[in-house]
């Protein structure tokens, strides 16, 4: 591309922007670096009443909120989709990523950031995952009494075997009383084949054919603990085991893990002072909302408790229920 001739946005019609002056908590849209000079050029077409000028067919706009800006970059949150779910992700835009940022103030109210093509490609192209740690209810009663024998434990083994051949796009991990689940999602981005493919709802439905497997093996209910975050690994698979055998990788960074067990600590704490009841399923506040309701009020008095993120100094929601409340709720496919 050649260069340009002068500074971006020179004219006086836009309002120019650093990092440190991008506006909170507002609808702001994010654009490739490339689309800058075409961009400026259709607006001021557009504002010297060129009628076929339109800048909103100029490139391909990523919806954000600009949360909090720190000295290495920008807190944002990320809609993926707004179509038919409020899908929020929480992620973080590198100082070093943002190129420019201008709004055509006269004729339009969100800030358009234009940002480095390989940081914008990543985001879209990258592996997100969703996470659940289902636990045995009273596993440890039950181990005291004598009610688990090692045949039972191997019969959840081999159960979870023929379970997990089902399911190849989820991997699990198992210990006697404990599973970790993961499966992977991508937002997609246009004229790559990737595609937006989202769809935590499944995992409920697991949930469902995992607490009878549970009461066939062991005799046990279960309960999970449910977030979402970002792989950091562009487009591996789901796991990584060593040659040697004796090495397994997730494939993804801890934090969403540590989320986890942040919400399943502070809802023990809740449980234990009489907050809220146990419930089967506690799932982290982005997760849930981004669910397809059959009645999207429903989810306004939907029972929930605050607990301290690890991403972010904001304090967090988890919401509680039984997982055939959930789903009742769930729009029908």
């Amino acid at each position: 591309m050649a260069q340009r001739a002068m500074a971006p946005f020179s004219s006086y019609s836009f309002e120019k922007f650093t990092l440190d002056e991008l506006p909170l908590q507002r609808d702001t849209w994010i654009m490739d670096e490339n689309y800058i000079e075409e961009w400026e050029e259709v607006w001021l077409k557009s504002m010297g009443g060129d009628e076929h000028a339109s800048p909103y067919e100029v490139g391909y706009i990523t919806r954000v909120h600009i949360a909090k800006v720190t000295s290495a970059g920008a807190d944002i949150s990320w809609y993926p989709n707004t179509h038919d779910r409020f899908h929020e992700v929480k992620t973080f835009l590198p100082r070093e990523a943002f190129v420019a940022a201008a709004l055509a103030y006269q004729y339009e109210k969100r800030v358009s950031v234009f940002v480095k093509s390989d940081w914008l490609r990543k985001l879209h192209l990258q592996s997100n995952s969703i996470f659940a740690m289902i636990d045995a209810v009273d596993m440890t009663a039950a181990i005291k009494s004598g009610a688990i024998s090692h045949e039972k434990v191997i019969a959840l083994r081999d159960r979870l075997d023929e379970f997990a051949g089902r399911h190849p796009d989820i991997s699990f991990i198992s210990f006697a009383d404990s599973l970790l689940i993961k499966t992977n999602w991508t937002a997609g981005m246009v004229h790559s084949g990737v595609t937006y493919n989202y769809r935590p709802e499944a995992l409920l439905y697991l949930f469902q054919e995992l607490q009878t497997l549970y009461r066939d093996t062991l005799g046990l209910e279960i309960y999970g603990v449910f977030a979402q975050g970002a792989n950091e690994y562009y487009d591996d698979p789901l796991l990584h085991i060593s040659a040697s055998k004796n090495h397994i990788s997730l494939n993804s960074l801890g934090l969403p893990f540590a989320q986890i067990q942040i919400i399943e600590g502070t809802a023990r704490s809740a449980i234990r002072a009489g907050t809220h009841g146990r419930v089967e399923i506690y799932m982290d506040e982005d997760l849930f909302h981004s669910l397809q309701f059959e009645d999207y009020e429903a989810k306004t008095s939907w029972p929930n408790a605050s607990y301290k993120q690890k991403l972010t100094s904001e304090p967090g929601s988890y919401y509680f229920g039984d997982c055939a409340d959930f789903v009742k709720c769930l729009r029908k496919p």
